[in-house]
């Protein structure tokens, strides 16, 4: 015997485990903590199915878990009687938020901030005094630098970042902002009031001028074709912050 197949009675002779569940998170928000472990059996298999769509960085799948249960316990402290004739589509809509919040605040603390990032152009140093030599010259690998990689992981250099602005149009800042704030298609086309088809298409042109800045400042060229580059460039990488 399960123990959804027990009957459970309070002192007043009620029956929960046949309750709607509307009446359990009436009883639930009086503070019946038989009610509100009843809700809590009855949506784990909810949780538990959206938990599995979702990744948490540095966690494991019974920590997505528990954030679907904060969800469940938002649900039934916020449910509005007056408001949502009924409590599931409203529960499967907090468990769904608070996974995504939790999602979202993992990805944002992973990566550093784009303040931290180090210029490509600065001089190197040599026992305290400045070389005729800078880090980009130096790489030992260009193709780390991918302009795809900076896309799908929402993270782009400080100078790329700068020099990728003078190219973009505003819509294009915009889409590149909300973007790199770790929105999603749907919640970039509401805030913008854009279709997401339009949304798609300002990120593919954003894709195409940042592998244009890669190619004009990582590219392979000449030691001295850089040095003219980073003069012409340098008074405009001076200031580094956003």
């Amino acid at each position: 015997m399960t123990p959804d197949d027990l009957i459970y009675f309070d002192e007043t002779g009620l029956c929960f485990n046949q309750m709607q569940d509307e009446e359990l998170v009436q009883y639930a928000k009086q503070g019946c903590q038989r009610a509100t472990e009843i809700l809590i059996r009855r949506y784990r298999s909810l949780v538990e199915s959206k938990a599995r769509a979702y990744f948490l960085i540095g966690a494991d799948h019974e920590d997505v878990v528990q954030e679907g249960l904060i969800g469940l316990y938002k649900a039934i402290r916020d449910f509005r009687f007056d408001r949502i004739p009924s409590f599931r589509p409203f529960a499967e809509l907090c468990i769904t938020r608070q996974i995504i919040t939790a999602v979202k605040t993992a990805t944002r603390q992973k990566h550093q901030p784009l303040n931290d990032y180090i210029s490509l152009y600065n001089p190197l140093q040599n026992n305290g005094e400045e070389s005729d030599s800078c880090l980009v010259e130096i790489l030992p690998d260009p193709n780390a630098l991918n302009p795809e990689q900076w896309i799908l992981e929402r993270r782009i250099p400080q100078t790329v970042l700068r020099l990728v602005r003078e190219l973009l149009s505003p819509l294009e800042l915009q889409v590149l902002d909300c973007y790199l704030d770790g929105l999603s298609y749907r919640e970039m086309s509401e805030r913008l009031n854009r279709h997401t088809k339009c949304i798609d298409n300002a990120l593919q042109r954003i894709k195409k001028k940042l592998k244009q800045v890669y190619e004009e400042n990582y590219g392979e060229q000449s030691g001295e074709a850089r040095r003219k580059r980073r003069t012409r460039i340098a008074p405009e990488l001076e200031d580094t912050s956003l």
